[in-house]
């Protein structure tokens, strides 16, 4: 008997371990059925050693599967979800969806990303489908590299939650390791101007929006017309780039008002298009890559009969500020598109996906994905008649962001007429170089300098900071420090203060091999902002919307700062930087406790051409340290020994 019943417990404890295995995906966990909302499961599936083997940050492969379910009585809309990856991941891969921010695979995701859903953006609810779970609910299988968790270990997310406005997440549950669930349920607090029913979503703001309309449709082609428009009072784009991928094979046959920055349609000869349109000649083609990327043209392609006539095309790839100029804040053109089956039906369109876009030296930008709206309608050029509705429409939000490890592209140094000394930009302002003809420290603060050094290249002001750094007794790193790396320096030199007011100098210098043309900077002052007066070379005004910001631009005829050229004499002469200026006047009146030399007169953020520039952490100081003002017969002899460098 006692036989009998240990054989039986032993029957019992290999069943028990035998059923201590990973969660099938597919089979929705018993906690989906108490959820009444959007039911979120994250769960890990398998995970491999792949190479190189390393003693630390191993990679390992990993395979995971998120599943969304629409558990509620309304229909989920454009669904969004975060998952808060925390091993340096890397995405190589995701059915049924995209990465919200456009990037495409494979994509670094260690501080987390937002899917979206593609092709079906919606979740319909059980009522409207008889419970169909393919209408319900989707399945992401995920596949990508993570770093330093193996066995026995599971990379699991620190989070994963429901994006979509008007929806609340508790915290997840974890069952087991290797499942992590969420039910998100509806704010009944939340107000939206979107009314259930609506065929489109509704038009949304954005630093910067694009449309993709269909102007006339074919069996096996379509006419499509982008037109992005900037709404951001600071952001521009210079010499844009646009990029995208398509999903379906589509290849561009045609275009007006812009070009592919690659002409090459061997992707076509060689790929299922020239075995399906056997009939096209591909040499007249543009562009057969998946992911084109497209350039602006030129003003004088302008009235071009083949390459322009398209309104808001050919600026050469300037969108400005509608502030400076709103007929310039918007760019367009067209092109003929051609598909592939099984969508050859003059009702079937797909837009692209993963789209961005960026400039020569301007702010960057996340777009998200193009998203089905109401159709654009058309003005008829003539006036007289009324406008036209475009085919579809779709509208991509771009949003200015500041990627995690990006450097800025400009930089700012300070002066004040109580100190003779410049405090320069930061070290590596603007990102540290990868390989230098010398060694230099990319931590070491910058030297302080002479005035003169300011309109010599970085490479040239060794000798006079030095001489300046020994003369002033200033502390000097080995090795030295590295230069700031920017196409464009801006100082503000705290010009005069007294009783009523007080006054700065503003230079932009250009560093860079190409001149900038309707340049602006805008100046952040957070106390000193109110009493700006007037700027006497450039055209100065308060920018409405943005607080304590001055916006800056040329004048006719001086917006257009030259490139760097040679000096006079190259051979021993540096090179000159193109250069604009002006001062700016300020009042006290009503500004109670304004201390413009302890801070309040220096710039709290500087843009050039919407890009924030990195400013400097010293404030010059009239104290009696270092970094102070100098006697008569030092500042005397300084200029002397910088004069001989300068000559030698």
């Amino acid at each position: 008997m006692a036989l009998t019943t240990t054989f039986f417990s032993l029957f019992l404890l290999i069943i028990t371990v035998a059923g201590q295995t990973t969660p099938v995906a597919e089979a929705p966990a018993p906690a989906a059925d108490d959820c009444n909302g959007i039911f979120l499961q994250y769960v890990f599936n398998s995970g491999s050693k792949i190479k190189p083997t390393l003693k630390t940050r191993q990679p390992y492969k990993f395979q995971s599967i998120l599943s969304i379910t629409n558990n509620g009585l309304e229909e989920l809309k454009l669904w969004r979800v975060f998952v808060g990856f925390q091993h340096d991941e890397i995405l190589v891969s995701a059915s049924n969806a995209l990465l919200a921010d456009g990037e495409s695979f494979p994509a670094l995701v260690g501080n987390g990303t937002v899917f979206a859903g593609f092709p079906a953006a919606d979740l319909k609810t059980a009522v409207e489908t008889a419970g169909d779970t393919t209408q319900t609910s989707v399945q992401i299988k995920i596949v990508g590299t993570q770093f330093g968790v193996g066995s026995p270990n599971v990379p699991m997310p620190s989070n994963i939650s429901l994006e979509n406005d008007g929806f609340i997440c508790p915290k997840p549950s974890m069952q087991g390791k290797s499942v992590m669930q969420v039910c998100c349920i509806k704010d009944e607090n939340f107000k939206t101007n979107l009314t259930l029913g609506e065929k489109f979503s509704p038009r949304q703001d954005g630093d910067l929006t694009i449309m993709y309309d269909i102007l006339r449709t074919y069996d096996s082609n379509y006419w499509a017309q982008v037109t992005i428009a900037n709404h951001n009072p600071l952001g521009r784009l210079d010499n844009w780039k646009l990029s995208w991928d398509w999903m379906k094979d589509e290849f561009i046959w045609e275009m007006k008002g812009a070009y592919p920055s690659v002409v090459d349609t061997s992707e076509c000869v060689f790929g299922p298009q020239a075995k399906f349109y056997q009939n096209l000649d591909f040499s007249t083609g543009l562009n057969c890559q998946r992911r084109p990327t497209l350039i602006d043209l030129p003003l004088e392609k302008t009235n071009d009969t083949k390459l322009g006539m398209i309104p808001f095309c050919c600026r050469n790839g300037t969108i400005l500020p509608p502030a400076m100029d709103p007929s310039k804040s918007v760019s367009a053109f067209q092109m003929n598109v051609f598909k592939m089956p099984p969508d050859l039906n003059r009702s079937s369109f797909t837009p692209p996906q993963n789209w961005k876009i960026e400039g020569r030296l301007n702010p960057d930008y996340k777009c998200g994905p193009p998203v089905r709206v109401s159709p654009t309608q058309v003005p008829d050029p003539s006036g007289l008649l009324p406008a036209t509705s475009v085919f579809a429409s779709w509208q991509v939000v771009c949003n200015i962001t500041q990627p995690k490890g990006a450097s800025p592209r400009c930089c700012v140094s300070f002066s004040a007429f109580y100190n003779e000394s410049i405090i320069p930009c930061p070290t590596c302002a603007c990102g540290c170089p990868s390989n230098t003809a010398r060694t230099c420290s990319t931590k070491a603060p910058a030297l302080l300098l002479p005035s003169q050094a300011l309109l010599v290249p970085f490479d040239n002001r060794t000798k006079m900071s030095l001489a300046w750094a020994e003369i002033n007794h200033l502390p000097v790193s080995n090795p030295l420090p590295c230069g700031d790396n920017c196409g464009v320096s801006i100082n503000w030199h705290l010009f005069t203060d007294y009783r009523g007011g007080w006054s700065a100098r503003i230079t932009i210098f250009n560093w860079e091999d190409a001149a900038f043309a309707d340049w602006f900077t805008a100046v952040e002052l957070d106390k000193a902002a109110a009493g700006f007066d007037a700027v006497y070379s450039f055209n100065g005004t308060m920018l409405d919307g943005v607080n304590n910001t001055i916006f800056m631009q040329g004048l006719p005829g001086l917006n257009y700062i030259v490139a760097e050229a040679d000096g006079a004499n190259p051979a021993k002469d540096p090179r000159v930087p193109g250069k604009q200026q002006s001062v700016i006047s300020f009042t006290k009146k009503n500004i109670p406790n304004i201390n413009v030399a302890a801070g309040d007169g220096f710039p709290t953020k500087l843009y050039f051409n919407g890009e924030e520039c990195s400013l400097p952490k010293l404030l010059p100081t009239s104290s009696s340290s270092r970094i102070s003002s100098f006697t008569v017969t030092t500042s005397i002899l300084a200029a002397v020994v910088v004069f001989m460098l300068v000559r030698q």
